[in-house]
């Protein structure tokens, strides 16, 4: 029996219902419901909520959606070590300490709450050019909060977003498959705010000069990287490593970097590896030939023997070789444009 105070009592009591059934459905209902709320004026206000069930449906899965939302960012934290799919660690990892740092994990305040990021920044100073890093699909997790001290160690304040909080924490997953799920729900226009309100909090309250802002990003922040620096063209440059280029436009992710290349007016530097089996080279050259009609200046290098994730040190992808000068192609692109 439904007893008073169940869900289904409380839809047709509170009107909170919201499935189209003719009224005469109430009467049906007469050997479930407590005698007491089938008196005839309970009935009428149970019918008529109702009734008005089938045009709020999409109001209420909507408004689900953001407290679930609203929930995950409430409880949202950052990675402490790596991402459990990516163990075990490999013994080339580097480990950069915070000497000299500011560096930890803050919140960003975004428009429907907060989400986690680790900031590292010189100690000392003030009015820090800004270096947004992004992750690969395993998130904000050791290896990424290293490269920002790496790069807060050249004198930058650098920023990591947990861009994936509303949707999930991946790295408490240890299949890499259940990790894919949960990016492939995250949408583009979602990462583009976040992106922005990143690089307010960052002039507003950690020391950044918003006038001298830069990106980069790994695998899936490597496309972002394309992507927001269309986004922004008061970004001065972008590094984009082995970032995917092409892609089918849905309604998440509408549109790939080969769209928006043509009209770019960011510098982007896009460092790929010639055997990259995900990214295939002639997505690499269908890029390059759609950067050439805009007034970005980008410019793709390809590392001939490394495969993807070749700067992902923590990983047996990784390419000393090639990390090594990616990464001081980074740091001249930067300086080249004014960052």
């Amino acid at each position: 029996m439904i007893e008073q105070g169940s869900s289904i009592y409380s839809i047709g009591r509170k009107a909170l219902a919201t499935v189209v059934m003719p009224l005469g459905f109430v009467a049906s209902l007469s050997c479930y419901l407590p005698q007491t709320v089938l008196i005839l004026n309970d009935s009428l206000e149970f019918g008529v909520s109702l009734l008005r069930f089938k045009s709020n449906v999409s109001s209420k899965d909507a408004l689900m959606k953001a407290v679930t939302r609203r929930k995950f960012l409430a409880t949202a934290t950052l990675a402490t070590g790596f991402t459990l799919a990516v163990r075990p660690i490999s013994a080339a990892v580097i480990k950069t300490d915070a000497t000299g740092l500011t560096a930890g994990a803050v919140k960003i305040p975004v428009k429907d709450g907060e989400i986690p990021a680790y900031r590292a920044v010189p100690a000392t100073g003030e009015q820090f050019p800004v270096v947004l890093v992004l992750p690969e699909i395993f998130g904000v997790h050791e290896h990424i909060q290293d490269v920002a001290r790496r790069v807060a160690q050249l004198g930058y304040l650098a920023i990591a977003p947990e861009l994936f909080a509303r949707q999930g924490d991946v790295s408490k997953l240890s299949n890499v498959e259940d990790i894919r799920k949960i990016v492939a729900t995250v949408p583009d226009a979602q990462v583009l705010t976040d992106l922005d309100a990143t690089i307010q909090w960052a002039s507003q309250s950690a020391k950044g000069d918003s006038r001298r802002v830069a990106i980069t990003g790994f695998c899936w922040g490597g496309r972002i990287t394309w992507l927001y620096a269309a986004h922004n063209p008061t970004l001065k440059a972008g590094v984009a490593w082995y970032g995917r280029l092409v892609g089918n436009s849905t309604d998440l992710t509408p549109k790939h970097p080969v769209d928006v290349a043509p009209t770019l007016k960011v510098p982007v530097l896009g460092l790929y590896g010639g055997q990259d089996t995900g990214i295939p080279l002639n997505t690499v050259e269908q890029m390059r030939d759609r950067l050439k009609p805009s007034a970005s200046q980008s410019e793709i290098i390809v590392y001939p023997e490394a495969p993807h994730a070749f700067f992902a040190d923590y990983r047996p992808s990784y390419r000393e070789t090639a990390a090594k000068d990616g990464w001081k192609r980074l740091q001249a692109w930067f300086k080249q444009h004014g960052v």
